[in-house]
């Protein structure tokens, strides 16, 4: 149980990072990490928003209606970004001022719907406000880095703080949008590095949480290419047929055609009178009474023995 909790509490700081490994939320990530306190500032803001809104969907889950669950989670997360939003202004007016609009735009981070719909209407409160609270850490974590990264180099300070004392030329680019790009890339790399059991990866995600591994990604190719030699296989096979019926036909007609002739020629022999089958006997049959008639003629007009009539008709 524990185990679990812990699991639950830690995947999101770089197993299942929201910015690095899941790569959702990117438009803050790149347009307010051009310095630490900016990058903390927000990071911190969206992990408070994220675990309040985790747990009131969590408490609700069982009475907003399926259908209209987007929009009742949008509401949510609304008021609490306004909460957030009232709060930055009154205690931290310099940040609200560095932030500016993407303070509102929370409402529609991925991140915080993404982990609602994932997470938070399917598990209870305690797993969802665990949850939250590593989501968010991750969140906060990926954005203080680069936001260390694009502030060193490019102003070369940390925290307000000078560092390099002007002894090495800063490089503007870091405080643009190309160096954030750079920065962003060098970072998901770093992760995928420390990352790169093929069994843990996470290779396909999305704001609902899909998620497969390397292993599952694999196993469906092979399921796929079995199918795919399967059905070429049996389209082979049916090829092989279609080719085969008509020999098969053309032998068949060969043997039809010849019975159709004998018995044509059968038929015209029956009626000259000639029928093939009674040739023989005629012929025997003529033959015995010639020499009946010569027997008969050299006997003086005498009929014959028996035994003539027996000889002659097994002649």
């Amino acid at each position: 149980m524990k185990n679990n909790k812990l699991a639950i509490l830690t995947k999101g700081i770089i197993k299942e990072n929201p910015v690095l490994v899941l790569l959702l939320g990117t438009c803050p990530t790149l347009a307010t990490t051009s310095s630490v306190f900016n990058g903390l500032g927000m990071g911190v803001s969206a992990m408070a928003v994220l675990i309040c809104s985790n747990i009131v969907i969590s408490l609700l889950r069982n009475i907003i209606p399926d259908k209209v669950r987007i929009p009742c989670y949008i509401v949510v997360i609304a008021g609490f970004v306004t909460v957030v939003q009232m709060l930055l202004q009154a205690f931290v007016p310099s940040l609200y001022a560095s932030l500016g609009l993407f303070i509102p735009l929370i409402v529609v981070n991925c991140i915080i719907l993404g982990r609602a719909e994932m997470f938070a209407s399917k598990n209870n409160v305690i797993d969802s406000a665990l949850d939250g609270i590593g989501m968010g850490l991750g969140f906060t974590l990926a954005l203080g880095c680069m936001g260390a990264v694009r502030e060193f180099f490019g102003a070369g300070s940390l925290l307000g703080f000078n560092i390099l004392g002007g002894h090495i030329e800063q490089m503007g680019i870091f405080n643009l949008a190309p160096g954030g790009f750079f920065v962003f890339a060098i970072l998901i790399a770093g992760v995928y590095m420390i990352t790169k059991d093929k069994s843990k990866l996470v290779r396909e995600f999305g704001c609902s949480g899909f998620r497969t591994t390397e292993a599952d990604r694999r196993a469906a190719e092979k399921a796929k290419k079995a199918e795919a030699a399967k059905a070429a296989k049996a389209k082979a096979e049916a090829d092989k047929t279609a080719v085969e019926s008509p020999k098969m036909n053309e032998r068949e007609a060969v043997p039809t055609g010849a019975a159709e002739l004998k018995s044509k020629a059968r038929e015209g022999s029956v009626a000259q009178g000639n029928d093939p089958s009674e040739i023989g006997g005629a012929e025997v049959k003529a033959k015995g009474n010639n020499v009946i008639e010569d027997m008969t003629e050299g006997d003086g007009g005498q009929k014959p023995d028996a035994d003539v009539k027996s000889e002659v008709r097994e002649g």
